[in-house]
Order: structure tokens, then sequence, then C-alpha cells
């Protein structure tokens, strides 16, 4: 048995082909096996909300990217979860998927994008191509469009077929009309969704998919110039119209230029929808506690049944919500929000964001590339974003209210959480996330230009023969980041000790050790600061000891650590430069509150650290190594460094990109001989390989 395959594509965006789509697959299942295939490479999950499938397409991924499930009767299978999985489905992949359905009877595909490579082994199996318009003029001449582009493609006439979704009032053209207009033959119509005849369109359209069978392969297809999805997650941002319908531009500060936040009335009707759903749920339900039900099984299927309730007692009193999908994508997003951390949900799945600012429940800023930019996102009152800040905070047992009004914390992803409320704010809560996307390698850093190759080797070595290394920086350049990279380097034999504020680092070493420093309790009681924990870590047999960020007392403990045996250590600092990296240092020893004379303290700086890497955001949002800097001793009262590698910027070019190289300033570094005398191989041509500085000075 061979089962017939038949494509299903809009004439334009939100034409009603999932709905159509889905609802004839449940036609079918009564007398065929048929299958629903999502080929929407943009990660929307249409068929999969639809179908209240999502979880069994999800558990279902296990080896591959593409996921089948089997739900009431029908064989859903899924191309993409989300937008960037879609760049990393090869189409061998999706050939082996298109193989293993054609046991069945009727395979169909909903496919926005059938000019992809991903979508490819779909296309060229179709019986039947189905180019579902409105009837209008505006979906008219975009059914000729599509219609003359997949005819360039290599699909024959004979193979289309047109379905009329009237999806709105306004209805211009007859079937007669189009048949005449496009010269391809209307299959079925469809009246709007609530209209019982559109049961009758899909028993017609039903008919003439049991009446067509399986069709000799496509094998003339040729490429095609439209590519739907490309390699363009770097640059869609900057192009890529906005939800308000204008083209993103950095702005030369680096923030996106923007109009104030949407009032009420400004939002799209979508946003304004869902705003009223959410008020009548926080009068209705606990939002607190539907939050802190999310491992209850039980209790979350009985929050759900609620949601739904209230949200389609919302939706009864709107005359027009969409198709089947829009309602099904709505119910989907209201759910997730009311269980979840409400409109950041979307932001906290968007892998390409770093930092979400919530200034005030109607103002939300993001952060993309290094760029910020505001979003048309915002809360329903500030009940909501109070209740998701709690939601936050509450299972990691800390507290906010007006005698504590500032905390930090981390989600299960290791994201970084500040939240901050009255009255030490005066225009409301504020809520900032940082946001750790996958770990980044050398290899990423190097292809992203945050260093050379040639540089990180030199470090890889410092690390190796234990050169206690500080790295410095400003907010958001990447501190955290480098140190995670650099740690890769350690030794899998070593035992690691880290101590952070809020857990951020990721090593992938197994003989880790990982301590979190504790705030006080509602009592002032508990607290138990790095600076403890630093002491503790000397009596745990560390052979590293690595502190996520120095910032207070504990600079002396790490000093007199890395003077003590414990080399090799690593630790991240707030500077604007390597000399203002050292000057912090002495300063955070004299917050100890021990007299120490200063030339002492700068005695113990010179001792125990060997290499200070400075890494800064540059005027385009990118982050790089800026200078590398080697503290060779003293002379008089004052620490000397001399400095090893610079990356010297020459400009921007004409996209607002940084311009600029690595450059190598001469100066032979004393750590060679540390090199030699524990056995580290390396070849100080390297660095020399890096264009010489002109002048040091």
């Amino acid at each position: 048995m061979s089962a017939a395959f038949f494509v299903f594509v809009g004439a334009k965006g939100g034409s009603g082909v999932t709905t159509i789509c889905s609802a004839l697959a449940k036609a079918l299942r009564e007398s065929r096996e048929v299958a629903v295939v999502d080929a929407d490479l943009t990660g929307r999950r249409s068929v999969g909300i639809l179908f209240e499938a999502l979880a069994e397409l999800d558990a279902a991924r296990l080896q591959s990217i593409a996921a089948v499930a089997q739900v009431d009767r029908v064989t859903i299978a899924e191309l993409a979860p989300s937008y960037g999985a879609a760049f990393a489905i090869s189409t061998d992949e999706v050939e082996h998927l298109a193989a293993s359905l054609q046991r069945l009877d009727d395979v169909l595909v909903d496919t926005p994008q059938p000019f992809a490579a991903a979508a490819r082994p779909f296309v060229a199996r179709a019986s039947r191509f189905f180019v579902v318009l409105e009837p209008t003029l505006l979906g008219v001449a975009g059914a000729r469009a599509l219609i003359e582009e997949l005819e360039a493609f290599g699909v024959p006439l004979s193979r289309l077929s047109i379905l009329v979704n009237q999806r709105g009032a306004e209805r211009l053209a007859t079937a007669g009309e189009i048949e005449r207009a496009l010269g391809v033959r209307v299959a079925a119509e469809f009246p709007m969704l609530a209209d019982r005849g559109f049961a009758r369109g899909i028993a017609a359209l039903k008919k003439v998919v049991e009446g067509i069978g399986p069709e000799p392969l496509l094998e003339a297809l040729r490429s095609s110039s439209r590519v739907p999805v490309g390699d363009r997650r770097q640059k869609r941002r900057s192009t890529e119209p906005s939800s308000n319908g204008h083209a993103h531009a950095p702005s030369p500060e680096g923030i996106r230029s923007a109009s104030a936040p949407p009032a009420g009335d400004d939002l799209p009707a979508h946003e304004r929808l869902k705003l009223r759903i959410h008020a009548a749920l926080s009068e209705r339900i606990d939002l607190v506690a539907a939050g802190l039900a999310r491992g209850d099984a039980a209790k979350i299927a009985q929050l759900r049944e609620s949601i739904e309730q209230i949200t389609q007692e919302v939706l009864g009193a709107e005359t027009s919500v969409g198709s089947a999908e829009d309602l099904a994508h709505l119910k989907q997003e209201i759910v997730n929000e009311t269980l979840g951390f409400g409109p950041l949900e979307d932001l906290m799945a968007d892998p390409d964001i770093t930092e979400i600012m919530v200034n005030g429940y109607e103002t939300i800023y993001v952060e993309r590339f290094g760029v910020i930019e505001l979003t048309n996102k915002r809360f329903a009152n500030d009940k909501q974003f109070r209740v998701v800040i709690e939601r936050i905070v509450a299972p990691l047992g800390r507290r906010i209210d007006e005698s504590s009004p500032m905390v930090d914390a981390r989600l299960a992803d290791g994201s970084r959480v500040n939240a901050v409320i009255e009255p030490i704010t005066l225009d409301g809560a504020m809520l900032t996330i940082r946001r750790f996307g996958k770990r980044l390698q050398a290899t990423d850093l190097v292809a992203l230009g945050s260093v050379t190759q040639q540089v990180l080797n030199f470090l890889q070595a410092a690390v190796r023969a234990r050169l206690n290394t500080v790295i410095s920086g400003g907010t958001g350049s990447g501190k955290t980041t480098f140190l995670n990279v650099l740690s890769s380097y350690l030794p899998s034999n070593e035992r690691i000790v880290t101590i952070e504020d809020a857990a951020e680092l990721k090593l992938m070493q197994r003989h880790v050790i990982r301590m979190e420093s504790r705030p006080a309790n509602i009592e002032g009681r508990g607290e138990i600061p790095v600076r403890e924990l630093v002491r503790n870590a000397l009596r745990m047999r560390p052979d590293r000891i690595i502190v996520g960020e120095a910032r207070g007392a504990e600079a002396l403990d790490m000093l007199q650590a890395m003077n003590t045996g414990h080399d090799g250590s690593l630790t991240t600092i707030h500077a604007n430069s390597a000399r203002d990296a050292l000057s912090r240092i002495e300063t955070m020893v004299l917050m100890s509150g021990l007299d120490l004379p200063v030339r002492a303290i700068r005695e113990q700086v010179a001792s125990a650290i060997n290499v200070v890497i400075q890494v800064a955001r540059l005027h385009d949002g990118s982050r790089k190594v800026v200078s590398i800097n080697e503290v060779v001793g003293m002379e008089g009262d004052i620490v000397t460094m001399q400095e090893l590698v610079r990356y010297q910027q020459h400009g921007l070019d004409l996209d607002g990109k940084v311009v600029g190289e690595y450059q190598f300033t001469g100066v032979q570094p004393q750590c060679l001989k540390r090199f030699e005398e524990v056995g580290v191989a390396y070849d100080v041509r390297e660095l020399s390989s890096l264009k010489l500085v002109e002048s040091l000075w």
C-alpha cells in the first residue's frame, strides 16, 4: 500500500490552511488511515495545538528533530518545534519520515513554505496541491502569484486545485470567477467557520481526496529563488518587521528606536483580547496558587479546565475570534501565560533574547544580539505582574515584600533574575532576567569573532599551567560566558569548587562541587555570604577554586587561597580595564575590615594574580576579548603589568558593525617559563602570527 500525499498551502498567511487540514483529517479517520504533517518551519506548532498533541510530540522527539505521535486515530508529524530547529533538520531526515508514512492511506501536509528544502520530500510526492485562498481581490492575486511560482518550481497545473475559504463577511469573487481568473478548478468552498456549511465543505473535500490515488514522484522539481527559511538567524531581527509593522533598525546608542509603549486602545486586537481574559482570570482564580502547582499534574489539569472555561466565556461575547487555529493558539497562550510567566513566556522561549527588562507592568524591553528593543508585550495589570514575580521567587525560598523589596534569584534553566518593588522603585515593580542560551564553546567564540584561535591557545596553556586568572569587564560584557569557556580547559582529574552568588557556571567536568551563597531569612538570620564559602572551600581539598564574581570582602580570602597552594583559580570582576580590576581588588580587600597597609595588599595582588583578561561589549553589541595582560611584579608601590594582546578597533562598517583586528604587542610573556616547568607545550610564535602593534603608546 502506498499513501496519497496532499500538500496544503495558503495564498497568504492566515488563510485557514491548518483549520481545513485538521478538519479534513478528522473526517477521513473514520474510514481511512490518515496523517497530518506540520511542515511549518517557523515553529508555530499549529497542528499540535489543534490536536492537543504537544506533550506527545515532545515526548517522541528524542532521536531526531522531527517527531511523530498518534492522537485520536490520526498520526501527527511535526518537522520543527521552533524556528531555530528548522535550521538543524536535514532533508534526509524528512525523506525518512515521508517514506515511513507511505504505509497509510492519506498524508495531509500543511506547508506554508513549499519551496524550502526541508519540505521537498513531501512536495515531490504530492498527488494534489490545494491552494487555499480567500474570495477577495487580494486573495486571488496572491493565489495567482503562488500558482506561477509552483509552475516555475516544476508542479504541473494538473496537480493543482483551489480551496475557497471565506473567513470574513467580504466576498468579492465567486467560484466560477476564481476558476476563470486562475485557470485552476475549485475543489471545495468553505463559508465562515461558525456557519454550518463549513462541515459540508469538508465533506465535499473528503470526497475529492478519496477519489485521488498516489501519483508518480515529481522528479523534475527545480530550485526556486524564494527561500522562506534560510541561514538568516543573525540578520532576521534587523530586517523583519516587528509586531507593529515597522522594521527594526539599530540606533547609534545600541537601543532600537521605538515609540512609547502602546496604550490599551493601540494594542493589536489579539493582545487586547488577551488582556480582557487575563483580567477575568485574575478575579476568579488564585494565580499565585496556580503558579505553585506547576509540578502537580492533577492540579494543573484542574486549573487548565477552569482557565479554558473562563476563556470560552470571554470569547463568547466576541463577534469574531478568527479561525479554529487562531482560537486554539489563543487558548494555548492563555494557559501557558497563566501557569507560567505571563507575557514573558514567548520571550523566554526566544533563543535570540539574552535579557528581558520589565519597567512596570506596561513596558517590556528585550536585548537581542546585544541591542535593546521595545516589545509590544505587556501585563494585564500590576497584580498579574506581581504574581509572576512571586511565582519566580517563591519556589526558591526567597521572598519579596515591603520589608525586603529586592531579590536575586535564578530560574530552573539557569537564568538570573533580579526583582525590585515599591517603596524603593517609584514607578512600580521592576524585573530583569539575564538569560543564558546554549553553552557556547571555544569554537563558537572564534566563529563569532569574540576571540582568535591564537589567543585561545595561549589562554588554554595558561589554564593548564595553573596560572591564577581574573576576567574583567562591564555588565553584560560576557565575563561569565568566557569563564565557562576557560573552565572547559580544566583537567577532568582535578577537584573543582565553584562559589557563586547565583549559580550561573556550567562546568562539564564530573568532579565539581558547586556552592551558592544564601541571603538572610525573614528574621534576618541564616545569611551565608560568599566570603564564608571561600573559607569553607579551603577545607574541602580543592585543586581549583572558581569564584563566579568577586564583589566584596571575599577578595582577601581569595587572594590568600591563591597564595597558599590553590593556584590555577579563576574569577570575574566588574572593571573597565585591567588596571582598574587590580584597583578594585585592592578596594574590596579593604572592605574586609582589616587594617592592612596598601603596600601589603598590592604585594598580595602581585603575587597571587598572573593574568587579567579584559572583555567588553562594543558599540555594535558584540562581545570581545579586548586585552590580555600579565602581572609581572612590583615596582616600588605599583603593581606592574605588561599587555600581551589587544583588540585594535578601526571604526564601523556600513552596517554599523565594529571593524578591528587582534594585535600582538611583541612582549615576551614571563609565564613561558612556568609553561616549561609544568610540561605545558606552547609555541609563542602563535601569538607572533598576529599583526604586531605599531606603537604601545
